[in-house]
């Protein structure tokens, strides 16, 4: 069975927030993630990641910029969205998910335990291409 889930980049300054998922985690304990979740019935991805935006870190996303992602993991089918627009600042509102959050440079990316491989090259191309207009 396929899980569908959305996920949010913000990116500010040359740098991506991450989220660290809380050891006692049952799936991708210990490691750091990209904001989001699964879809709820009857949502858009898009209506999603704004979701676990509020939800999650306590931002009202202002704007969305698809962007193409496979994991490597073959049950998940996964939607990502890059934002550079939102409202708030971001903090932890999900404290029994993310024991931390951390904006990261696409060298310090290298060096983290990451919840998806497949992360570290698409990120770290994110964010050599420089700001989205």
């Amino acid at each position: 069975m396929t899980d569908t889930i959305a996920m949010t980049v913000l990116v500010r300054g040359g740098q991506v927030l991450l989220a660290h998922r809380r050891a006692e985690r049952r799936w991708y304990p210990d490691c750091w993630d990209l904001v989001g979740g699964h879809l709820e019935p009857g949502e858009s991805p898009e209506q999603a990641a704004r979701r676990e935006c509020r939800e999650e870190i306590d931002v009202e996303v202002l704007e969305t910029h698809p962007v193409e992602v496979d994991l490597e993991d073959p049950d998940i089918e996964a939607y990502a969205f890059v934002v550079t627009s939102w409202r708030g600042e971001p903090r932890n509102a999900a404290l029994e998910e993310h024991d931390a959050l951390g904006w990261f440079t696409a060298e310090e990316l290298a060096g983290l335990r990451l919840a998806d491989p497949s992360y570290l090259p698409w990120l770290t191309g994110l964010l050599d291409e420089g700001p989205r207009s």
